[in-house]
């Protein structure tokens, strides 16, 4: 398969049970069919989720205020395209291979972090994409982020 180069990982975050505070790490171990091998998501289209750097930005600006990204809950923070641009697609996350099932819609859950930040996040994808972890392997903060292209 061909690659586009599109982005790098900013951040990486992960939780060991639902409803707890989100960890920053360096970091991950990703498992094929599982997701992040520290949390204890359910197996399918939602093993792991992405939030755009710049989605996040123009979040905290139309809150007027900083906000840690890891508030949105998402694994990995990925700067340098439109997360909206890898739907259906694969992406190659240093070693480790996504798809991309669909949009991370926000849920009430964000309005308990921060009030007015469900509704920030719903225009333009701001909440991110969640995919499946198709091959595995350790996410580290700088990896390059790219789609995978049929040949």
């Amino acid at each position: 398969m061909m690659k586009e180069a599109i982005g790098k990982v900013r951040g990486i975050a992960h939780r060991p049970v639902d409803g707890d505070a989100m960890i920053e790490a360096t970091s991950c171990q990703v498992i094929a069919g599982r997701g992040i091998d520290t949390e204890n998501r359910k197996t399918g289209k939602r093993e792991i989720t992405l939030l755009s750097a710049e989605s996040w930005s123009q979040t905290c600006r139309d809150l007027g205020k900083e906000i840690p990204w890891w508030t949105r809950r998402a694994n990995l923070l990925i700067e340098g395209f439109p997360l909206v641009d890898a739907l259906g697609k694969r992406l190659k996350v240093g070693p480790v291979e996504l798809l991309i099932h669909g949009e991370t819609k926000p849920c009430k859950l964000m309005d308990a972090q921060v009030a007015g930040l469900t509704r920030a996040l719903v225009p333009e994808f701001r909440g991110g994409v969640h995919g499946q972890v198709v091959v595995g392997g350790t996410i580290r903060i700088g990896d390059t982020v790219e789609i995978l292209l049929e040949p």
